[in-house]
């Protein structure tokens, strides 16, 4: 399998049966028109609604690809009105499957669902903005302590159903401020993850990286993706 960073928490996964892109928002041009020209199915999942994670121009894809799939968080059925024949709302706990993958949705610490997908033998996890978003340098200690359990609680869910998982893509935003990586060490903590990939980290791309000895530590193999159009074969 291929994984191609686009930009922010979009990215392509291509399976050599399909091509999956999670929640596209800008840039990645050349890779977008590469997917659109495949004769491959192409699944189009989207988190949430916030606009670092959507873009609505994907709904006019329809018209480029003949098979192309929409699987989209509950939470986007407003944003996407009108289109409840060609999209697939998951709620939190809701599954999709055909031949080619399974879907399922699991929780956020905002708005929308992460994503656990099956293809084939493989498994990958997408977490959207699912994080421990504790922003302890400027939140009162209540408010960090709520994060914390907030997070805690949807990953207690994730691990319950999948406690491995071959590919993770998952926020390391030093924006957080101190202990910007707790979320992510916190996820490698609970799901044995063989390829660990951080994801929404700006333009600090540098302390995403910076996550690398912590993640081996764990025993994932761990995958820093700076610029749009780079790839690793996963």
């Amino acid at each position: 399998m291929k994984l191609t960073f686009i930009y922010n928490s979009g990215f392509l996964l291509e399976t050599g049966t399909a091509n999956i892109l999670f929640d596209y928002y800008r840039k990645g041009h050349d890779v977008i028109r590469q997917v659109l020209a495949s004769p491959l199915p192409l699944y189009v999942l989207v988190s949430h609604s916030h606009p670092d994670h959507f873009n609505p121009d994907c709904l006019g894809w329809k018209s480029k690809h003949k098979a192309i799939h929409y699987i989209f968080a509950d939470e986007l059925r407003s944003a996407a009105a009108g289109r409840d024949k060609e999209v697939v709302y998951l709620p939190i706990g809701g599954v999709y499957s055909d031949t080619l993958l399974t879907v399922e949705a699991f929780g956020s610490t905002d708005i929308g669902c992460s994503f656990y997908l099956t293809i084939g033998d493989t498994t990958v996890f997408h977490a959207g903005d699912l994080n421990n978003w504790h922003w302890s340098d400027e939140s009162t200690p209540d408010e960090t302590e709520q994060a914390e359990r907030d997070f805690l609680y949807r990953l207690d869910q994730l691990a319950a159903a999948h406690n491995t998982v071959h590919l993770a893509v998952f926020p390391v935003d030093a924006r957080i401020g101190n202990d910007y990586a707790r979320g992510a060490r916190q996820f490698l903590e609970a799901i044995h993850t063989d390829v660990f990939v951080p994801m929404h980290f700006w333009s600090a791309a540098d302390a995403a990286a910076a996550f690398a000895p912590e993640a081996q530590k764990t025993g994932a193999r761990f995958v820093m993706l700076r610029h749009t159009g780079e790839w690793v074969d996963v």
